[in-house]
This record gives structure tokens, sequence and C-alpha cells, in this order.
């Protein structure tokens, strides 16, 4: 079965954009919608199939876009909704989708439904937040805490009474038990889906619902560094009552309605203790999300064993429903520094890229992975992200992943723009800029875009199953078949040379253009992050 117009999204290669760091068309050292538009040939030119746009709606930006004032406005930082409307035709004539990211769970607390709901507890907005009274001793309702630190609860002197935030105190949460919260939610929706976007991705998708009764969490039997860093007391909880209710469940059926009348797609974000389940759950049924991703391929975590379980746990749970896979984010360290502990070996983003499309599901490149970008080590007196300077020095926030995307190695802020830049270009990365990629056929960049090429001639890799084959760490090795044709991918994940025996003839798929690998007399020879692709013959 091919792949249908309408299915699009299954099996696809998604390119994130983080707006404010892609390209400055005006010079005021913050990246637009403009700057985007005169950048989509570029993205075209590397082969995906969609492009999300990180948010660039109405906000304080106290979480840089993530703290919504107004859903159906375009934030003047980024331009108008002439510029997304032209960046969308644009898009579309290189035939590329563009899903628009949705922050839904909370908004910022200049939102006017915040500033209407903190001033009575009768108004019209009154329950359109969640409002709880103190204890008799004046503390929290609670003791759920804040992903970003500290309590979730903060004072209101309006109200006398805390509202939740699962984030900033700038974000209050959304009560989505209230009708009228999600009727207004799915308006917006509709606005966007009007305009003609073709899917969404669904920001911090399983923090909508609470649990009516407040109860307290209880301990984390082991504590989650998958969704926080090790050091953040987030992680010391089960979060059993603050996210992930069941009610969510009707709610994402709702979306998924109005999503089916215009055509459109959806990928959720899940941070769960158990992320795997809460995806599955997500997805499965083919009435909720289309897919979902975790932070499970996005921790610190690295090793055939790892990787393997994530995949194949995914598997074992999500039936019918379809996962997407992502290495990198703006939400985390670069993966070239995360997992490939800043290797000098252009092999690394090569054969993680490769290791990446060739699992099931859909997959969702981080903008500057395509060029091999290394972490940026910004020094506190530069860092923008609240979440890194309230949990510095451990943990550094996500500046250094967010840094602007460098165009021209030979100008100033690599050409991202001509004033000073809201964050600093590292002169690393000014030498990795596309400019000195662009024309050399051996370059990471290029290699990016032959191999999501050959991808897309390949149904095996989106559309046939996977089954992992047992070898020892640190080679990671898995086949995908389909009709009958199967597959062996294996990949070496360390800097070191291995070697595999093999039984199978196998015929080196040579036109996916990886290297550092060799088949010799029934074994498999890798050089430092070599990958193979062959097919199994019969």
């Amino acid at each position: 079965m091919l792949k249908t117009d309408r299915e699009w999204w299954r099996g696809a290669v998604i390119y994130q954009v983080y707006p404010r760091s892609f390209a400055d068309a005006n010079a005021d050292g913050v990246g637009d919608l403009q700057g985007l538009l005169g950048k989509l040939p570029y993205i075209a030119a590397l082969g995906v199939d969609a492009v999300w746009i990180s948010p660039f709606f109405k906000s304080p930006m106290k979480d840089f876009g993530y703290d919504v004032s107004d859903y159906c406005q375009v934030d003047p930082l980024f331009g108008t909704l002439a510029d997304f409307d032209a960046v969308l035709a644009k898009a579309h004539q290189f035939g590329l989708k563009v899903m628009i990211d949705q922050v839904l769970s909370h908004t910022s607390d200049q939102n006017t439904w915040f500033t209407d709901s903190r001033q009575s507890r009768t108004g019209d907005k009154a329950d359109w937040y969640v409002w709880a009274d103190a204890k008799a001793d004046g503390s929290a309702p609670n003791n759920w805490l804040s992903v970003f630190g500290g309590p979730a609860w903060t004072w209101d002197t309006r109200r006398c009474q805390y509202y939740l935030h699962n984030f900033l105190s700038s974000q209050p949460d959304l009560n989505f038990h209230c009708p009228a919260v999600q009727d207004a939610i799915l308006e917006a929706i509709r606005f966007w889906l009007a305009r003609g976007v073709d899917g969404f991705r669904f920001d911090a998708c399983n923090f909508h619902f609470h649990d009516r009764k407040l109860r307290n969490n209880p301990p984390a039997k082991s504590k989650d560094t998958k969704t926080v860093s090790p050091d953040n007391p987030y992680g010391f909880q089960a979060h059993v009552h603050d996210k992930s209710q069941p009610e969510n469940i009707d709610f994402l059926k709702r979306v998924r309605l109005l999503l089916d009348e215009y055509g459109a797609m959806s990928v959720g974000e899940v941070g769960d203790d158990d992320s795997l389940k809460v995806m599955a759950e997500y997805t499965t049924g083919g009435d909720k999300l289309n897919m979902a991703y975790s932070f499970n391929l996005l921790t610190k975590d690295f090793s055939a064993a790892y990787i393997r379980k994530q995949i194949e746990d995914l598997e074992k749970r999500i039936g019918d429903g379809w996962g997407c896979w992502s290495i990198g984010n703006h939400d985390v360290m670069r993966v070239l520094s995360r997992w490939g502990n800043n290797s000098q070996n252009p092999r690394f983003s090569r054969s993680m890229l490769a290791m990446l499309l060739c699992f099931r599901g859909s997959a969702c490149l981080w903008q500057g992975d395509e060029l091999g970008l290394p972490e940026a080590d910004i020094p506190f007196e530069l860092l923008q992200d609240p979440y890194g300077i309230a949990m510095w020095p451990e943990f550094k926030g996500r500046d250094g992943c967010r840094t602007p995307m460098p165009w021209q190695h030979d100008v100033a802020a690599a050409g991202f723009s001509t004033g000073a830049p809201w964050l600093p270009v590292p002169e690393s990365h000014q030498q990795l800029a596309v400019s000195t990629q662009e024309h050399d056929p051996e370059s990471t960049l290029n290699f990016y875009r032959h191999f999501i090429s050959w991808r897309k001639t390949q149904a095996v890799l989106w559309q046939g199953d996977i089954q992992f084959v047992d070898t020892p760490e640190p080679l990671l090795a898995f086949s995908r078949s389909l009709n009958g044709e199967r597959w062996l991918c294996v990949f070496n994940l360390s800097e070191s040379r291995q070697s595999l025996p093999c039984k199978d003839k196998l015929t080196l798929l040579a036109d996916a253009g990886l290297s550092g690998a060799s088949i010799k007399s029934g074994v498999i020879e890798f050089d430092h992050w070599g990958a193979l692709i062959a097919r199994v013959e019969a």
C-alpha cells in the first residue's frame, strides 16, 4: 500500500524551525516569518515532507512564544498574518506541508482569558483556569511541582486563591474540565485550519487535564530523568494526578474530528513517567492523535540496549497507532554533544540521521542538526532561557541548542541577521555554515539531502515491520521487512572499530550513501560510527 496524500504524515520526515533563530529579515536580531519565507527553498532542498514552525503567536515571550496571549494573532516580533499566509502559500508551492505549534494546556498570564478570569470568582471566565483555595495554614492546595522548578501554584491577590501552572508562573493552566474552554480552544484550531495549515504539533498534550480532587502526587518509585534533568525535583514525584488524566482521551477525539474535517494531521508531544504508554493510548484507534513523540530519545541515555528498548516497548503497545521519533529539538542539548560527545568525526551525524530514519515511524529533525552543529556554550550573563537561569549551574537551560542558524561563514552573525543576534553565534557554528557545506558533495548537509531523498523511494523504510537483532554493545541492529523483502540495518554507536559475524548473505545498499562498514567473508567490519544497510538475500 502506498501512502495516500491524506496519510502523508505516515513515515514523513518533518523539519522543525524555531523562527526566532532561523533567519532575520528586518535586522532586529530576532528571526521572523519573512526570514523563514526566504529560506523555504533551503528546506525544500533537504527533501523533507513538512516544516513544523514553533510558536509565532502573540506573546510576551516569557517562554519565547510558548506563552500565548492571543492564539489567532501573529506576534509583531515575527511579522503579520499576511506574512504567515505568504509562508504557507510558498511552502505549498514547494510541495512542503506546514505544521504549526499549538500550546493548548496553558496560556500567558497576559491573555485576556486569564485577566478576565482572575478578576472575580463569578465572572464569565471565572472557571477557565485552575483556581483553588489555600489550605488552612495558607499554603498551596497540594504538592504539585512546576517542570521549571518550585511549586506549581502561585497566589493571586485579586481572587485570594492559588492558580495552577505546570511551567512558569506566567503560564497559568487552562481548566479543560470547563466545556467553554474546550470550545474556545477548538475555535482557535479551526482559525488556522481555515487558513490552510496541514497539521499541528500539540505541545505538552498530556497536560490538558488535572485531577479534580487535587490529590497529592506520591513520591516516584524511580526518578523521571527523561522529561527533566536529574537535578530537577519535578522528577522526584510520580505524576499520577497533575497530567495524563483519562478525560484527555475524549478531548483528543474532539480535536481529531475537527482535524478530519480539513484533512489535517496532528503529532503530540508527550512528557510522562511512562511516555510510551501514553503515546500508544493517544494514537491507537484512529480517532485521536495521528502520531506522538516523547523525550525518550532526547535524553543523555545512549546505548544500543537503551534505544532498542524504547522502540520495542512502543511497538509492543502501539497496535494500529503511529509513533514519531526525534533525537533533537528546541528543548534539549544538541545530539552531537549529548550523544556524540562533540565528536569531530562527521560520520556521527550522518549515522544518527540514518538510524533515526530507519526506525519504524515518522521523524522530526531539529534545525541545524543537518549541519552537524554542537551545543553552544552560552555564559550565564548571556542566558535568555528562564528555565536555565533558574536551574544554573547544573542545568544550563535550552539556549545552547537555540542559537541562530549559521548561513554564511564569512559575515557577522553567520548571515542570520545584520543586527546583533538575540543569542551569540559560536565560532564553531560559523565554520559549519550552510555556505561552507552547500557545494561540498562530502558535507553532512549534502548527506542529509541525499539520504532523505533516497529513503522516500524505499517503501520498506517508511512502511515495513521492524524486528531487532541480538548484537553486543555498541552495535544496534534491526531488520525492516515488507512484502517478502528484508533489510538489515546495523549501526556502530561508538568511536571504536567493531566487527559482527553474519550468516546471512547480504547485498550492501550502496545507494544509501552510508560509510564506515564493509562485508568480508561473512563478517561485517565497522569503522568509527560506521553504519550499514543491506538487503538480506533469500
